[in-house]
């Protein structure tokens, strides 16, 4: 199933997005995509509790370039809860690689934000083929990095969280006080089963705790950008320098911001991304 979306862009005209569900064996997958299909192929990957909605802002400044993916992980935003209920990031990985061969994309640069990078980590392990190069937008390396207060429990009786517990939620995902995150991200949360919410967090825990992502990512040998913004309140900013230890990665802070650069500066982030997928994008033939 095929539908066309508005997605604004820069300049205030509405780009066309297409947006499609994918039948795969284990459950349906929501995927949009924006920019010519002959393009480079440039994944993005939300983080948990969120969905392709929160790539927004940054869409209509990468399209340009690159032919634009993004995809509902399994139990987030328009896409079906796996058929088995399991979410651990190996299998979100093969998922998401199932889509792309749907899609018919041979090669892509793979960017994941938050915990959507430990998504693109194990894409490129699951997948090396696939992957080109990774981006890594505040992604902490492991669980010793994380410094956000674990949310109030929330059983699956009380479930959906509250406006105040949402608001709570939400409060450590930037940094200005002054900014409101979109209503329609705090809906993705609303929209959530509880398991999918619990589930994912402890499938993200679990794949740090196995291995530290710099110890994945310098196996791999792909090209690596790693953005983290400065006043990040759920994962140290400094640990960010852990990822110099894989060969050739650039890390880079960005001063002023907090753990979702691609909601508060999407044109600082995009300029960022944009210059390391000139360098390491693969053109379709």
């Amino acid at each position: 199933m095929t539908a066309s979306d508005g997605n604004p862009s820069v300049n205030g005209r509405a780009e066309a997005t297409e947006s499609s569900t994918l039948p795969l064996d284990d459950g349906d997958m929501h995927v949009c995509q924006d920019g010519p299909l002959d393009a480079p192929a440039l994944l993005l990957i939300h983080g948990s509790a969120s969905s392709t909605r929160s790539w927004n802002p940054m869409v209509p400044l990468l399209t340009g370039a690159h032919r634009v993916i993004r995809i509902d992980l399994p139990g987030h935003g328009r896409s079906a809860e796996p058929v088995d209920r399991g979410y651990a990031v190996p299998d979100q990985a093969r998922r998401v690689g199932e889509a792309l061969d749907r899609l018919g994309v041979e090669h892509a640069v793979v960017v994941g934000h938050s915990s959507g990078g430990a998504v693109a980590t194990a894409l490129a392990e699951h997948r090396p083929d696939l992957v080109t190069a990774l981006a890594l937008v505040n992604t902490g390396p492991g669980l010793g990095a994380f410094i956000a207060p674990q949310p109030a429990a929330v059983g699956p009786s009380q479930w959906p969280p509250s406006d105040e517990q949402l608001r709570h939620f939400a409060s450590t995902a930037v940094s200005r006080a002054d900014y409101r995150l979109p209503e329609e991200l705090l809906d993705d949360v609303r929209d959530m089963t509880h398991h999918t919410f619990t589930a994912t967090m402890s499938a993200t825990r679990s794949y740090l705790e196995q291995r530290a992502l710099p110890d994945r990512l310098t196996v791999l040998g792909k090209p690596l950008l790693v953005l983290f913004g400065e006043d990040d309140r759920r994962w140290r900013s400094s640990s960010a320098s852990d990822y110099r230890a894989v060969p050739g990665a650039k890390v880079e802070l960005l001063p002023g911001l907090g753990h979702s650069p691609l909601l508060e500066d999407p044109q600082r982030t995009a300029t960022r991304l944009l210059a390391f997928t000139a360098l390491h994008a693969v053109r379709v033939d």
